[in-house]
């Protein structure tokens, strides 16, 4: 290369350095002025206005004007022209309904987003142990694609009091009728103006008390033919010494021609009866019914004592719990809820032990640490913050629970089953119609949902520091 052509090239390259530096510098005064003119929005903030405008305006007449709206409603009476001020939120307070709707929604808050948790907790854990535990959380997370309505007509057959159709008290029957022996002759009852009288609880007790030497005829009516089957002939007691007999039977007679009182030929027995010898109101003995329908009692003990056929002899077929009674109706609702939503819990506990570190679990079991403690002492600790991100959704989820409660839960306890969103439906759209209550109970809805929402963002926010 010559010298000419070495003295061009060098002058090429000082010149570049020159413009580059001069590229640079220019550069670095041009992010500067864009910093102090625009900031985050750069030296075009009317651009991001423009694209955010949208969804501002959704936003606020969505979210923003009905709440102001709501307050404002809720200064003014039922009609929306007399001022009442701040006399809706008082009558929210001194309402009885809402005042159980208070309570349920404190228990609501309380068991179901616990419950919740607790359980896809405990799934999340087990199915990593275990080779079908994909398949374990696709069906427990499941009921999450049934709508809440769906799952409010499924439970309120699932609570059904009819074991022929509800499938809790089907199950509950069976394990009852599984212990418990039925009682003999559900039903029975004696005739109308008879020595046989009820005494209570569904008991019947003879007007006049018993000798021995005279028997005794205990006649019954109302026996369910199914309860006869094999039953055998009634006889008539005789006379025995030193005992109180009696028989007792079904008075009637098929086809006619029977006499009251009195045991005709045809007319079936009824055994295994229960009965029972009363002085003072103590039970002094007792006997059971043979297969004639006859039994007979000591006279030391019988003898002037009046005779009692108990209410474990009538009782009706055992027909399961009322779950949807006004004392279950709120937990078996709850219950309802925690089936929905374990699998979503479980779901996004799952997820947060998929990034627990593995050698910190092996750590502790090594250093002898049992299962239990590594749960309690590394994968709980670990998995708080996911454990916080689900408890705070379910409990914001709960605060506004509607639908469950409305379709679940029979118009007989509807009021024992009541919440604040139930009743902001009743008061504003119901038989009552007062948009001014209903707007004090939104108003105070939402000063109860505010508290949890912080908690929330605060703790959105320290995790974006980290």
């Amino acid at each position: 290369m010559s010298a000419v052509q070495v003295s061009k090239a060098s002058e090429s390259s000082e010149g570049g350095r020159r413009s580059g530096g001069g590229r640079w510098r220019g550069g670095k005064r041009r992010a500067g002025d864009s910093k102090r003119r625009g900031g985050v929005l750069g030296t075009r903030p009317w651009t991001a206005a423009v694209f955010l405008l949208p969804a501002l305006l959704l936003l606020g007449a969505l979210v923003v004007y009905p709440i102001v709206f709501s307050v404002y409603r809720s200064l003014f009476d039922a009609s929306g022209n007399g001022f009442v001020g701040l006399g809706n939120y008082g009558a929210m307070f001194s309402d009885d309904g809402i005042r159980t709707a208070l309570k349920n929604n404190v228990i609501w808050v309380v068991v179901a987003p616990t419950v919740s948790t607790v359980l896809g907790l405990v799934f999340a854990v087990l199915t990593e142990r275990i080779r079908w535990g994909t398949a374990f959380k696709l069906i427990v997370f499941m009921p999450m694609a049934i709508s809440m309505l769906a799952a409010g007509i499924i439970f309120r057959l699932v609570y059904d009091q009819d074991p022929q159709r509800g499938v809790g008290n089907a199950v509950w029957v069976g394990i009852h009728d599984t212990f418990a022996d039925p009682a003999p002759f559900p039903g029975a009852k004696p005739r109308p103006k008879a020595d046989l009288a009820p005494s209570g609880g569904g008991a019947f007790t003879t007007r006049s008390a018993v000798r021995a030497g005279s028997p005794v005829k205990l006649p019954l009516v109302a026996v369910q033919p199914g309860d006869l089957r094999g039953a055998r002939s009634a006889a008539a007691a005789g006379s025995r010494p030193g005992q109180v007999t009696g028989t007792v039977w079904l008075d009637f007679t098929r086809g006619g021609g029977g006499r009251p009182d009195v045991v005709d030929g045809n007319e079936e027995a009824l055994a295994g009866l229960t009965v029972e010898a009363v002085r003072g109101g103590r039970v002094v003995g007792s006997a059971t019914t043979a297969a004639d329908g006859t039994f007979a009692l000591p006279a030391a003990q019988a003898d002037g004592a009046r005779l009692r056929l108990p209410a474990a002899n009538f009782a009706e077929a055992y027909r399961g719990v009322d779950w949807l009674g006004p004392v279950l109706v709120t937990p078996a609702i709850i219950g309802s809820y925690v089936w929905m939503w374990a699998g979503f819990a479980m779901v996004l506990i799952a997820a947060g032990l998929a990034g627990v570190p593995r050698e910190l679990l092996e750590a502790a079991r090594v250093d002898g640490a049992g299962e239990w403690q590594v749960f309690r002492r590394i994968t709980v600790p670990l998995l708080a913050p996911v454990l916080v991100v689900v408890l705070v959704t379910l409990m914001i989820n709960v605060l506004k629970i509607f639908d469950l409660v409305y379709i679940i839960a029979p118009g007989s306890s509807i009021r024992s089953a009541n919440v604040l969103a139930l009743q902001l439906f009743q008061s504003s759209f119901g038989t009552d119609v007062d948009e001014g209550l209903g707007s004090a109970i939104a108003v105070f809805l939402l000063l109860l949902v505010l508290p949890v929402m912080y908690v929330n963002l605060r703790r959105i926010r320290k995790e974006r520091r980290r």
